[in-house]
């Protein structure tokens, strides 16, 4: 097995197997490789597991800080339909939405699904185009990749 140089570390108070599982089931090329009850750690368990073919590693154990937006998992989507279904996955069970793409799930990580190209767009050496993308941004919750392109184009 390749260890991984950096490897995001996601600290639950009680559910790192209950939300590896939820996210798994979302994403392909997804599944946990390795759940640990740490020895003489009560209920404290390491949970390691793949999400799109990268890393992570949670642990259940009392004592974590909570989630807040300072660090958050962006997902890359395609299209439409990839975004809103991830949308929709990563909502359910009590998940909240928020401004921009951002989402917190029902156990309190922030996620941004966000169109491949938005970037890309945002990035453009045209400061009129890039400005018009992120002023159609600001004005959505969950993103709508059409409105953000006709932004672009102007």
């Amino acid at each position: 097995m390749t260890i991984q140089k950096i490897t995001p570390f996601l600290w639950y108070s009680t559910q790192a197997e209950e939300a590896a599982a939820f996210y798994v089931a979302i994403f392909p090329d997804s599944r946990i490789t390795r759940v640990t009850p740490v020895p003489s750690g009560g209920s404290t368990k390491v949970v390691e597991f793949v999400l799109f073919g990268q890393p992570f590693i949670a642990m259940s154990a009392d004592g974590s800080d909570a989630f807040n937006h300072s660090v958050s998992l962006m997902v890359n989507c395609d299209d439409q339909e990839e975004l809103d279904r991830y949308w929709d996955a990563l909502l359910e069970g009590g998940g909240s939405p928020e401004a921009c793409g951002w989402l917190k799930d029902r156990f309190g990580v922030s996620w941004q699904l966000t169109p491949t190209d938005q970037l890309r767009m945002i990035a453009d050496p045209d400061p009129e185009k890039a400005r018009r993308v992120f002023d159609a941004m600001l004005k959505m919750v969950k993103l709508d990749i059409a409105t953000l392109k006709a932004a672009y184009a102007g």
